[in-house]
């Protein structure tokens, strides 16, 4: 089969021959590869970012979010058959340990990540497991929602988190309105009665923002914290959702929190410096958040197939992954890109 491959760190992508995988445990589950998202941790990956984390041997196939058709099982598979249409979650995982035990699956004891540390989705088939697999309505198409198993996941994990700690009123910014973001407003619209506050630094996306359900969109301009601070009467934001992580944006997230807020962290790239006597004179609370459960992914699918989450997509055959990547790195992707084989 046609596999994209990362061959080395800081170097482009190849387009490789590689065997087809195969079913080698009777919970396996071979999916063919309906859509795969191009996410700008593929980005991090090719600049040797993941390297030492993963320990990874080269090559392997790229490509972590992935959706498409059941193709072959395990002998002990009982929750899909052959041709249904499924969306992956983003890890294999083992079932056993404490952390799956509490359904929290993303912090698997002994988990493999394909597209990070073993073989992804940039590819014709890729190999998974019966606890990976969600299937998905029959009205959405696996290209549609590829995206969705990893940055609709962690949009969801994240926005859920804030959803249950705020209330109708409250006040909720969302700093970032592109791959993940424009994923994370719709969610909140639909499980929330909190006011949504969208920041961003593109016009475009300020206006698809307030298009999808924010309540109010707020330019980037260098006048945008004073602007929230304005908006809650200068007490700040109950919750903050950074999907952007780097540039300043996490200085003027806690910049916009009232005291005993929470900043919810999911983009990533720079430090966050706040005095210790900062964080306990206002109580105001760090949270991380990586991928989603299984559960979670189900409940996204359940919005998704209500027509209440709907990812925007810019679709590129496999073969031109290059164009992929290259739109992504320059800023020329609106949503999120899609290859399919």
């Amino acid at each position: 089969m046609k596999a994209v491959q990362v061959v080395g760190y800081h170097t482009k992508l190849q387009l490789n021959d590689v065997p087809d995988p195969v079913v080698q445990g009777p919970l396996d589950v071979i999916v063919k590869i309906g859509g795969a998202g191009v996410c700008r941790t593929d980005l991090h990956i090719l600049e040797g970012q993941w390297a030492d984390k993963t320990g990874v041997a080269l090559p392997y196939t790229i490509g972590h979010e992935n959706a498409g058709w059941v193709h072959a099982v395990g002998d002990e598979v009982t929750n899909v058959k052959v041709g249904d249409k499924v969306i992956l979650h983003p890890l294999i995982t083992c079932g056993l340990c404490r952390a799956c035990r509490f359904g929290d699956d993303v912090h698997c004891e002994n988990s493999q990540f394909p597209g990070i540390d073993t073989n992804g989705g940039y590819a014709e088939y890729l190999r998974t497991t019966a606890r990976s697999v969600v299937r998905i309505d029959d009205a959405l198409e696996p290209a549609d929602v590829a995206a969705l198993a990893d940055a609709g996941l962690t949009a969801y994990h994240a926005v859920a988190k804030a959803a249950r700690a705020t209330r109708p009123g409250d006040i909720c910014v969302m700093i970032g309105a592109g791959g993940l973001g424009h994923i994370g407003i719709q969610v909140m619209k639909a499980i929330s009665g909190a006011t949504l506050v969208v920041i961003d630094r593109n016009q475009a996306a300020v206006d698809l923002a307030v298009e999808i359900g924010a309540d109010h969109g707020i330019l980037a301009d260098g006048t945008h914290v004073e602007q929230v601070l304005e908006l809650t009467g200068g007490t700040g934001a109950e919750a903050v959702v950074d999907f952007v992580g780097e540039g300043g944006a996490t200085a003027e997230g806690v910049a916009m929190l009232r005291r005993a807020g929470s900043y919810y962290v999911v983009g990533y790239g720079e430090n966050i410096n706040v005095p210790t006597i900062d964080v306990i004179s206002t109580e105001i609370n760090f949270i991380g958040n990586l991928v989603g459960s299984y559960n979670d992914l189900q409940e996204l699918m359940v919005l998704t197939a209500q027509g209440k989450v709907a990812l925007h997509t810019t679709k590129y055959p496999l073969a031109d992954f290059q164009t992929a990547i290259d739109d992504l790195d320059a800023g020329r992707v609106r949503g999120r890109a899609i290859l399919i084989p």
